[in-house]
């Protein structure tokens, strides 16, 4: 999705280029030399983007839903791990990047989507991704958010990455998560508490072609998502007006549940086995809040999270 409004946005900036208006994109290219650094510095969010009437009919579409466990005071900040990536990331944009439900349901706390650095430098993508509250996550930024002093600034990093996009099969509870410890360290060395989100449905908007590992068109996906850091998952979902094959989504509800925080105190040099027994709390505790909800929204007893 995010791929397809770059790719519109590139093409724009091309036609500025070989068009009339080639001094437009050189006085952009300016502008972007200047603004380089803001993804990194908390971005520029503008709510009048946040509220368009079109947001609200893209979580009506599925629905999203954004469901609280428990209170976030605003006087800390938080980093929050978004469960699964699937393919569109529907449930962390639709919740965290739209319309005001999740500062109705956790007042005093802005929330700030990390997504690849690569997409700020998109020209004219980068500019509507920050206005809707997106930065970028590179270390500098996370550590940017979960410095500001006073509290009320949560972190939303999709902990999976791209390459857990490749897993995103209707039914399928595989999380590449048990090497992905660079977010515990950051929590650890700000002080930001942590709390797991998971988003049930994440994985059944799209039917992605089987790819399971050891194949040869998972290993061409696996090398390419290394060489151009984000993953291509070939996928399909229904049309517009009808069902059989398209690439809009599935209308399929997506019930984004928001976990406990885990407590986490200030340290500024954690030790390796310092991460590794915060990392194995909040497995413990990710775990726990999918076994706690995965019966309201049709998980069978039997399924449970396959960490990776």
């Amino acid at each position: 999705f995010l791929s397809l409004v770059a790719e519109f946005c590139c093409g724009l900036f091309v036609i500025l280029i070989l068009g009339n208006f080639w001094f437009l994109a050189v006085l952009y290219l300016v502008w972007l030399y200047l603004d380089w650094d803001t993804p990194c510095t908390g971005g520029r969010r503008l709510q009048c983007v946040r509220s368009w009437t079109v947001w609200k009919y893209f979580r009506e579409y599925f629905p999203i839903h954004l469901i609280k466990t428990s209170d976030l005071s605003p006087n800390h900040n938080y980093l929050l791990g978004f469960h699964p990536h699937g393919v569109l990331v529907a449930g962390a944009f639709g919740n965290f990047c739209t319309g005001s439900v999740f500062k109705n349901l956790f007042p005093g706390l802005t929330p700030y989507l990390h997504i690849m650095p690569i997409w700020f430098g998109c020209p004219f993508f980068r500019e509507y991704v920050m206005s809707a509250g997106m930065v970028s996550a590179s270390k500098e930024s996370v550590s940017y958010v979960l410095n500001k002093k006073g509290g009320g600034h949560a972190s939303v990093i999709v902990i999976g990455g791209a390459e857990e996009s490749l897993n995103a099969h209707p039914g399928s509870l595989t999380l590449n998560i048990l090497k992905r410890k660079g977010f515990i360290k950051m929590a650890l060395k700000h002080g930001a508490h942590l709390v797991p989100v998971f988003s049930f449905g994440e994985n059944e908007l799209f039917k992605q072609v089987a790819n399971p590992k050891g194949s040869r068109l998972r290993n061409i996906q696996e090398k390419l998502q290394k060489i151009m850091g984000f993953a291509l998952p070939l996928f399909h979902a229904r049309g517009v007006f009808q069902y059989s094959f398209g690439l809009i989504p599935y209308r399929q509800p997506i019930h984004t549940v928001v976990g406990s925080p885990i407590p986490v105190k200030q340290n500024l040099n954690p030790t390796a086995e310092d991460i590794d027994q915060l990392h194995a709390l909040y497995l413990q505790k990710l775990r726990q809040l999918f076994e706690d909800h995965k019966r309201n929204y049709g998980i069978p007893e039997h399924k449970t999270l396959v960490f990776e």
